[in-house]
């Protein structure tokens, strides 16, 4: 086998494993660069190998940064299938066709108003082009084995993270090779606890928090104080959000604090199509979260929701305290940033930042305090208070993390850091090194390495020889 690092190698985005092995070509993840100028430009440069040669894609979750390139790939010529969970397969549905529509509106309106270098400036891809990836998708159930060649077949393994995330445990012959993917955390309130695989003989494991432990704090209370601070000051608070998954813990804790009295009874805007679309979803995959049908009533009731251009544009001729809860989560696009250039400015209002900003964002902009951020060609100052809930993510930390690794009975060959800033990933990397005496390394963009079949053991494990199939290719996809 050989792994070729096409993304998410020294950077937290673009996820993309090309995995050659047993005369097939698979891709594992097929996701865009978000973040700086430099990152993003990768979208626009050819794949180092031939889009129709790749046989097949293998997704971890729904995420644009693990999805949003397959419109491009489909439209250069992949035609094969793209294997995935059904809960990822139902939000691909949301994401793609809403990562081409934000596309075409952003580049349109850049040619409307002439800010972009480019002329005209282009979408990287269209609606047409996602529809054209979303036929080729194939769902696949957790945990059933899969052939995708007579020696070469693969498991998906819960994740937690978002609905339907799912490490990947591909075997080739004797060769076992797991992939992470994003690593939910043990105790979310919403989804459940990821689940490692038994062995491996080579991990590629996800660091986006290879450097830190997630803050002890309540959530629930940081957004309480949070909320009460702004509102008794008259203010607003706008909350760039990701419509999957932080969306939804968001609007579980405030349906919570509302219930409990500890927050004002102001109305609670959700103004993103996707994130209202992705909400619907849990209650079709329920074995999949934590979340009750009461839980989800409760949102609904908690929560206006603005699905319409109108219903958005509605909003901001509202006065008096309230919430926008909008996409995109580091402020790189979407309606978000209409509602920042509206009340970035009033220094009575909030700026909540919920999720992790990623380097060259917005969001990481407005983490850092810059007192202007660039929005539609234009600066905006932002004097309103900018408060990050650092307790939130859907993303371990390194002690959950090492935990999850710490599930494998066998110690792999080698372990590939990868998914992570370099810093993040290079603590990643020294912290199993040293907890577990494991050879780490961390790859290079573009790095491609060889994965030889092992060698026998002196004392065979167990775990590794239960995890490979009796007769490879014998399940089929």
């Amino acid at each position: 086998m050989k792994l070729t690092f096409l993304g998410a190698a020294e950077t937290v985005t673009g996820s993309r494993y090309l995995l050659d092995a047993a005369g097939k070509r698979v891709l594992i993840d097929c996701g865009m660069f978000q973040g700086t100028k430099n990152l993003r430009q990768r979208n626009w440069a050819p794949l180092p190998v031939p889009a129709g040669s790749i046989d097949a894609v293998i997704l971890t979750h729904a995420h644009i940064d693990h999805c949003g390139y397959l419109p491009v790939l489909a439209r250069d010529g992949f035609r094969g299938p793209v294997y995935c969970t059904p809960g990822t397969a139902d939000l691909c549905e949301v994401m793609l066709r809403d990562s081409a529509r934000l596309q075409e509106e952003e580049a349109a309106f850049a040619n409307r108003h002439g800010y972009s270098k480019h002329h005209p400036a282009l979408a990287l891809y269209t609606v047409e082009d996602a529809e054209r990836a979303l036929r080729l998708i194939r769902p696949h159930e957790f945990d059933a084995p899969a052939a995708l060649s007579a020696r070469l077949g693969f498991r998906l393994l819960p994740a937690g993270h978002i609905l339907g995330a799912a490490s990947v445990v591909l075997s080739c012959d004797h060769t076992l090779l797991a992939f992470s993917g994003d690593l939910g955390r043990p105790n979310d309130p919403l989804m459940r606890a990821p689940l490692p695989p038994a062995h491996a003989d080579y991990v590629v494991v996800e660091s986006t928090y290879g450097d830190r432990l997630h803050a002890a704090s309540d959530p629930e209370d940081e957004l309480a104080q949070m909320f009460a601070r702004t509102f008794a000051r008259g203010g607003i608070v706008v909350m760039p959000c990701f419509a999957v998954g932080r969306a939804q813990e968001i609007l579980y804790y405030i349906a919570r604090l509302k219930e409990t009295g500890r927050m004002a009874s102001v109305p609670v805007y959700l103004d993103s199509p996707m994130a209202i679309s992705v909400t619907g979803l849990y209650r079709r995959h329920m074995r999949e979260h934590r979340l009750t049908l009461s839980q989800l009533h409760a949102i609904d009731h908690a929560t206006f929701t603005a699905r319409t251009v109108e219903e958005s544009k509605a909003i901001a001729g509202r006065r008096g305290p309230m919430v926008i809860i909008a996409g995109s989560g580091m402020a790189t696009g979407g309606r978000v940033l209409h509602h920042l250039a509206l009340y970035a400015p009033d220094p009575r209002n909030t700026i909540a930042l919920v999720g992790y900003q990623a380097a060259g964002t917005r969001g990481a902009a407005l983490a850092a305090h810059a007192p202007t951020i660039k929005l539609h060609g234009e600066y905006v100052s932002v004097c309103a208070e900018v408060a990050a809930i650092s307790s939130l993510s859907a993303h371990s930390d390194y002690s959950e993390t090492l935990r999850w690794l710490g599930g494998l009975t066998c110690p792999p060959l080698r372990t590939f850091v990868t998914h992570g800033e370099p810093a993040a990933a290079d603590a990643l990397r020294r912290r199993i090194t040293e907890t577990l005496g494991w050879r780490c390394e961390v790859p290079g963009y573009l790095e491609s390495v060889d994965l030889p079949e092992p060698a026998p053991r002196d004392q065979p494990c167990a775990a590794r020889e239960a995890a490979l199939p009796a007769q490879p290719g014998s399940a089929s996809a």
